[in-house]
């Protein structure tokens, strides 16, 4: 610690350790010299969990009109700190109507909203990609 003081001390703590909840508490143990201990107030920590492969999940609203939101999970790439993720919208022809996202990312969860007002009804699909790794899902616009 910081020996004896009566004003706020900054600590920090790295967990390594990997957690399935979605928050944590953590709290303080003081050590007397006498050997007397106290337990400092408790801190609740929000954890968000780094999935660890990629995950393309189903938009919503679905259908939609005339926009969605698209959520993707990027995962901790031990190669390299950031995975190079493209993410288009096409039709039922296969032309791409848009491109969402085409960037390096760093692993964590993102989304990304997708406006299709310039579009006629109809069926699309949106694909993610990043490396060896493709998926792709239906969605529906109802103007």
């Amino acid at each position: 610690g910081h020996g004896n003081s009566n004003s706020p001390k900054d600590y920090s703590f790295i967990d390594q350790e990997k957690v399935a909840e979605r928050s944590r508490s953590y709290r303080l143990k003081q050590i007397d010299i006498d050997g007397g201990f106290r337990y400092s107030q408790e801190v609740e920590v929000k954890v968000e969990a780094i999935s660890t492969e990629f995950t393309l999940f189903q938009n919503y609203p679905n259908p939609f009109n005339p926009s969605t939101t698209i959520k993707y999970s990027i995962p901790n790439n031990m190669k390299s700190e950031m995975s190079n993720v493209k993410i288009v919208v096409f039709d039922i022809l296969g032309n791409v109507v848009a491109t969402l996202v085409n960037e390096n990312k760093a692993a964590g969860n993102y989304e990304v909203k997708f406006d299709g007002s310039n579009l006629s009804s109809g069926v699309y699909f949106y694909k993610l990609q990043s490396g060896s790794f493709v998926q792709t899902k239906k969605f529906l616009l109802m103007k």
